[in-house]
Parts: C-alpha cells; sequence; structure tokens
C-alpha cells in the first residue's frame, strides 16, 4: 500500500488545507492509530485511523465540492470569530466542512473559492502556483503620473516592509469633481491587505475594493450574497494552470 505524507492525507480527506494540517501536527493535536505524530515527514496509509483533537476524521474519498462565491462587505472569510461578525458560510447552504480558499478582507467584496478540498486550497494559494487575481479599487486622490510605473515595477509597501512582486495596473477612472481614482490590479501573489497596502504606499487609500477574476473565473453577472458550483472541466483547467506555473518557476 502507497504511503503518504500525513499532511496531504489530512488535505486529501477536506479536514483543512495542507498548510494548516501541517500547524495542527507541529501542535501535537493530531494522532495516527492513537499514536500523537509531531513530525511532518511521516507517511501512512489511507487505511490508518487518523484523529484531530481526538475525533477521527472522515476518511472516506469522497467528491469534493468547488463554489465561487460573491462576497459582500462585513462577512469575515472564517468559520469563528470572537467579534461574532457575520462569515461567509452562513451564505451557503451546504454541511460539508468547506473553507476559503484565500481571503477576503472583512470590508473587501467580490470573488472567492469556498470548497473542501484542501489539497487543491493549497496548490491555488501557494507562491509557486497561485493564479491571477484581479481587482478594481476605488481609492482616494487623483492619479499622479509614475503611479503605474511603480506598481509594474514592484513597489515596496512601507506598512509591511516588503517589496510586492511586479503586477498589472490599468488606469480605471480618475475623476476629479470627487478626487478619486480607480484602478484594476491583477496580482500574482496574494499577501494579507497587499491592495490596500500597495496603494496606500501610493497615498491613494482604498476607498471599495473588489475582486472580479480568478484565474478563468469572473465576476460576470453575480450577484451580492450569490454563489454558483464550479464545474469539474473548469477545476482541472485551475489545477493545470497552477502546475504549469509551479513547473516553469523550477525550470
Amino acid at each position: 500500500m502507497e504511503k503518504i505524507r500525513l499532511q496531504k492525507l489530512i488535505a486529501d480527506y477536506g479536514y483543512c488545507s495542507r498548510r494548516k494540517a501541517e500547524e495542527l501536527i507541529l501542535q501535537g493535536r493530531v494522532k495516527v492509530n492513537d499514536d500523537v505524530v509531531v513530525e511532518l515527514g511521516r507517511k501512512f496509509v489511507k487505511e490508518d485511523i487518523i484523529k484531530i483533537d481526538d475525533k477521527v476524521i472522515n476518511t472516506d474519498k469522497k467528491e469534493h465540492v468547488y463554489y465561487l462565491l460573491n462576497k459582500p462587505r462585513e462577512y469575515i472569510c472564517t468559520r469563528d470569530d470572537p467579534q461574532n461578525r457575520k462569515t461567509i458560510f452562513s451564505l451557503i447552504d451546504d454541511s460539508s466542512r468547506l473553507f476559503s480558499a484565500g481571503r477576503l478582507d472583512y470590508l473587501s467584496e467580490g470573488l472567492i473559492i469556498v470548497t473542501d478540498d484542501g489539497e487543491f486550497a493549497n496548490l491555488i494559494t501557494h507562491p509557486s502556483t497561485s493564479l491571477e487575481k484581479e481587482y478594481i479599487a476605488v481609492c482616494k486622490n487623483n492619479f499622479k503620473g509614475d503611479e503605474i510605473k511603480k506598481l509594474e515595477e514592484g513597489l515596496y509597501v512601507t506598512r509591511r516592509g516588503y517589496k510586492a512582486y511586479p503586477c498589472k495596473a490599468t488606469l480605471i477612472e480618475d475623476n476629479k469633481k470627487e478626487k478619486t481614482s480607480t484602478y484594476s490590479i491583477i496580482l500574482h501573489e496574494g499577501k494579507k491587505r497587499q491592495v490596500r497596502d500597495m496603494m496606500s504606499s501610493l497615498s491613494h487609500p482604498v476607498l471599495s475594493l473588489t475582486r472580479v477574476r480568478i484565474g478563468p473565473l469572473v465576476i460576470g453577472r453575480m450577484k451580492e450574497k450569490e454563489y454558483v458550483k464550479i464545474d469539474s472541466s473548469t477545476i482541472e483547467e485551475i489545477k493545470k494552470l497552477c502546475t504549469n506555473k509551479k513547473d516553469n518557476i523550477e525550470k
């Protein structure tokens, strides 16, 4: 029987992403056949009994589900929140153990993928394979002539202390009357609050931020709070895109 790394097994069962599984292992919260496992490199077979926090996870392979959700403002992308804010999982009528593949912050809106497939979530959010993500950002203050160049060359994010990867930026509107500017920003990475921090570094605090595309998935006419199942052919297309990116990076 084939042995598989424990964190991959946990992700394959849809319990969580592989990265989160690694955290659980290192925290001593995972048992295999009632023995605590804290080493990330250990491998097991599918027939082994895996417990997380002393609860057996579902070891039966099932068909995974994938949803595309148009997230509203003022919703969070985690299941529980000490501030009792609204969560995106209250919008989806599915009893599976779902989690978001990547996140949008509380005040941002637009597309997010929700799934029970931890391996898929890990694939599309990993820095070496992450999909293009397109955002529409409405910002304070009018356009200045060198901003597009700065964004496309890779901007230093002063608030976080890192240099963002080059991105594609397009000025959509420069509203002199309202003293606002609207940009399309296409990222190949997805650090926390990245678009907001990039635009703040250019003295353009973001007024509203909407993600309108993730790889081949577009917002189209989706209404706020609407969600749709992503068909299997599109999931395979996304996997292929991510795998090709990873192969090109490794070369």
